[in-house]
């Protein structure tokens, strides 16, 4: 079984930005190749975008484990874009990260299953 998580506010669109996605759809494909989905809170980011763009190193390291918690049995994130801090936990949690340039999360999953989705790494946000 391989659980991919996409970060999302409507369960149809792939977020633009990790941090700012009210919650995960998890796309679960089981042995046999169905697919079934579910939908997590995801922890956010407690202030606006410019509050976290401008927010320390140090508020970042204690916030990103904890918007990982609801995929830690995941295998896969696919998501618009993220921090470096993110990224980084991520990939140490032995997360595959893609960043793709769909922004549906039927035709991202549907590229993935068919091996030709594409990350963009420069879509990683140096902090």
């Amino acid at each position: 079984m391989k659980k991919i998580a996409f970060p999302t506010d409507d369960g149809e669109t792939i977020s633009r930005h990790l941090a700012e996605a009210q919650f995960y759809m998890i796309a679960i494909v089981d042995e046999a190749g169905n697919l079934t989905f579910e939908k997590r809170q995801k922890p956010h980011y407690p202030h606006d975008r410019a509050a976290h763009s401008a927010g320390s190193h140090e508020d970042h390291a204690q916030w990103v484990p904890v918007m990982f918690t609801p995929i830690l049995d995941c295998q896969v994130l696919i998501s618009g874009s993220m921090g470096q801090p993110a990224s980084d936990h991520a990939l140490a949690n032995g997360l595959e990260v893609i960043l793709p340039a769909q922004e549906n999360i039927t035709d991202a999953l549907d590229a993935y299953r068919d091996g030709r989705l594409v990350s963009d790494m420069r879509r990683i946000h140096r902090h």
